[in-house]
């Protein structure tokens, strides 16, 4: 099967699943609701084509797009392919801007979604969402591959660092000063799930990818914004604070 790879703690292929024992607490298998929560800041150039992909899925009953103080039509776009926004005043992070969207809805599946991807399909959106809605996981990752080499390289490496996730509410109930971890939420997530021995998967995400932040920015800004998530990775990464 195109896709499949060598597991390191489980592997969600499309249509395979290949899981390891985890803790299956407080699952509710019965058509739980799902939202799409897409932190963004100036993406007007891709978020259309995201949400477009998004809105009117069968799986997804809402699409949250937290505009993160972004200066550019990002909002505008947004809400023109029938997405709810959320507005924030001023850049605060994508840590915060991912609980601004948690915090405007009581699903109780929250799918975590870049807003500058490229190629983003409906198939995409199955595979990360299955695992969760049947119980078979409380978090999916995503995995970008057969997309670019360089992000594909990045993910192979760290896929721990994907913004590509699907969550069961109950997960993200329990994490603590989310609102400050910046580009160090994902680091946060996998280890408060490796640290309660939950059951995670990873998604291959074929042919999918994103657009660099040299890219987006310039090489100057681009590469200036890269070290400082770098940097805000490396710094919680001793925190991961949570709650018992």
């Amino acid at each position: 099967m195109r896709g499949v790879r060598p597991a390191r703690e489980a592997l969600c292929a499309l249509g395979e699943i290949l899981l390891i024992p985890g803790r299956m607490e407080n699952l509710d298998v019965k058509e739980p609701s799902v939202v799409v929560v897409v932190p963004a800041y100036n993406e007007e150039e891709t978020i259309g084509e995201v949400c477009t992909v998004l809105v009117g899925h069968p799986q997804v009953d809402e699409v949250v797009v937290v505009s993160d103080g972004s200066t550019d039509r990002t909002a505008e776009v947004a809400r023109s392919c029938g997405a709810r926004v959320v507005e924030l005043p001023e850049n605060v992070g994508k840590g915060a801007a991912m609980h601004a969207g948690i915090s405007s809805t009581s699903a109780e599946i929250v799918l975590f979604l870049d807003a500058d991807l490229i190629g983003l399909r409906p198939e995409h959106v199955d595979s990360m969402l299955r695992p969760v809605l049947d119980g078979a996981s409380q978090m999916s990752i995503g995995v970008f591959e057969g997309g670019r080499t360089s992000t594909d390289f990045a993910q192979a490496i760290a896929p721990f660092l994907s913004g590509q996730r699907a969550v069961h509410r109950s997960v993200l109930s329990s994490l603590d000063d989310i609102t400050e971890s910046g580009y160090g939420v994902e680091v946060a997530l996998t280890r408060y799930m490796r640290r309660n021995h939950g059951s995670v998967c990873e998604v291959v995400l074929a042919d999918l990818t994103h657009r660099m932040k040299e890219e987006k920015r310039g090489l100057i800004k681009g590469f200036a914004a890269r070290m400082k998530m770098y940097w805000e990775i490396v710094k919680y990464l001793p925190k991961d604070k949570v709650r018992d």
